[in-house]
């Protein structure tokens, strides 16, 4: 390797390593930042709050929220979902706030029977309407280590990443009509509980108790976010955070197109059976969608 190329590898290395180290001085504390909030004994955070699981049994899931509610903000997850015969568990990591017309953002993993992969299914709800749903498999198995998760939400548009592969964008197309989540502030969710009415193959696949405790694991929460609450108001946008603007540079277009083309199963922008009057409005606009 010529002297130069070596030092730009190197300083390449330095960078990776350094920000490994900034991921982890930001990870949070499962203690401080979340509640359970059902499953009783089957959530457990340990490890001094750097680790949580859930579980689901024949009688109950599990589950938990943030304890701030938050307008806008990047929120990494690292997850290791259900490995084997996982058919019909969902587990989940979204935002969303309260009420009818609630907004929310979703990640949602959908198991399978086992040696079959699993299905990422994303959407996004905007005063309480969703059906706008993305479907994906993954390039590796999402059940033999950890990896990371990211929902960036600014006034602009939704980003969805995996491992910081940007796998889906939802763009404010407020201007022509279309309902964006701007205004209310949401919590960081996580979930595991049976849907095998509809999970796997449509609910032809249905989970095999026999398998049970059926079990997921999250570690290294971070919330990069404007935080609301009683006394702590925020601006819809913080010019100082990076989050507040980011989109796709060439490189992220070059790897959203790689993952749409490849990984890609179920976008409802293409499915003309599903709206018979006409694909909604934002999917002639919106090319990440």
């Amino acid at each position: 390797m010529k002297g130069s190329s070596y030092s730009g590898y190197k300083s390449f290395i330095a960078f990776v390593v350094m920000a490994c180290l900034a991921a982890a001085a930001l990870a949070g504390n499962f203690y401080d930042d979340m509640d359970i909030t059902f499953g009783n004994e089957r959530a457990k955070i340990f490890n001094g709050g750097q680790d949580l699981s859930l579980s689901l049994d024949r009688y109950s899931g599990s589950g938990f929220q943030s304890k701030n509610e938050y307008l806008f903000g990047r929120f990494d997850m690292q997850l290791k979902l259900v490995p084997g015969n996982s058919a019909g568990t969902v587990t989940t990591f979204y935002l969303s706030s309260q009420g009818a017309g609630h907004d929310e953002i979703d990640f949602e993993f959908l198991g399978n029977s086992s040696g079959n992969p699993y299905t990422i299914h994303t959407n996004v709800y905007a005063q309480g309407k969703g059906d706008k749903e993305q479907q994906f498999h993954l390039w590796f198995d999402p059940t033999a280590a950890f990896h990371t998760y990211t929902i960036i939400w600014n006034s602009q548009r939704i980003i969805f990443m995996i491992d910081n592969i940007p796998i889906r964008v939802f763009n404010n197309n407020e201007a022509y009509g279309v309902p964006y989540p701007k205004s209310q502030p949401m919590r960081v969710y996580g979930s595991l509980w049976n849907a095998d009415d509809w999970a796997t193959q449509g609910g032809r696949v249905k989970t095999d108790w026999t398998k049970a405790p059926f079990t997921a694991s999250y570690r290294k929460f971070n919330a990069d976010a404007n935080i609301i609450g009683p006394n702590q108001k925020s601006t819809t946008s913080d010019n100082n955070k990076a989050w507040s603007t980011q989109g796709l540079d060439a490189a992220g277009r070059n790897r959203i197109r790689w993952v749409q083309s490849k990984y890609m199963i179920y976008n409802y922008c293409n499915d003309i059976t599903r709206f018979p009057g006409g694909l909604p409005t934002e999917c002639k606009r919106s090319k990440f969608l």
